[in-house]
């Protein structure tokens, strides 16, 4: 099962990405936890050339490119053997991110990033998708007040990240069937149990439908 998380800055991706993952290995699954970018080594050195915040006149075109230099790395590299080997991979962002900043933040050509996303990734869709929502003020004030690593996308304006979030509920709306979305203005804890919930119904229907499978061929 491949699941991603995810939302604007200051939603709690990564948290709740690590909570995740922590609750299923407790519920004896075998889980990889990665994040884009950065999952693989690679993808760290790319990371590093996108986050900088030195780096701010990056053409818009450069960067959908080297985020998908960093998810080819990804899929090929980690996420395909993963999945191959019976494994749970819960990544914090996907390319869902890609359409939501590339796309609705920069204003880039959607079609294009789709076919370009598609060529990175030979395809590999998610099983389930997380959106964490929270208004764009709100999770610029969090990243600001967490410490945590400020880069280049997050000092974009604040009518950027609202087109973001725009962004991601018109994807919601285009493929509702793979999405959960939760109320990320709430606690940690109610989040967390929250995205179990989810995560437990649908691995329960995986169990259903192996069984099903398995009388069908007895």
């Amino acid at each position: 099962m491949f699941i991603t998380l995810e939302g604007p800055d200051g939603s709690g991706k990564t948290t709740q990405a690590r909570l995740l993952e922590e609750w299923l290995c407790q519920e004896g699954h075998d889980v990889v936890l990665t994040r884009e970018p950065g999952g693989t080594e690679i993808g760290r050195q790319i990371r590093g050339v996108l986050h900088d915040t030195r780096n701010a006149k990056m053409n818009a075109r450069a960067e959908i490119l080297l985020y998908s230099a960093d998810r080819a790395q990804h899929v090929s590299g980690l996420i395909e053997p993963a999945l191959a080997n019976d494994q749970i991979v819960v990544s914090d962002r996907y390319y869902d991110s890609t359409l939501a900043y590339q796309g609705y933040g920069r204003r880039l050509d959607l079609g294009m990033l789709r076919t370009i996303t598609t060529f990175a990734t030979g395809g590999l869709t998610p099983d389930l998708t997380f959106y964490l929502d929270i208004s764009a003020e709100e999770g610029l004030r969090r990243r600001k007040d967490g410490g945590g690593e400020w880069n280049r996308l997050d000092a974009e304006d604040l009518a950027f990240h609202r087109r973001v979030r725009a962004g991601y509920r018109a994807l919601i709306e285009r493929e509702p069937a793979r999405w959960a979305v939760i109320d990320a203005a709430r606690s940690m804890e109610e989040i967390a149990v929250a995205i179990r919930k989810v995560v437990a119904s649908r691995l329960g229907q995986g169990r259903s439908a192996a069984r099903e499978a398995e009388k069908r061929s007895s």
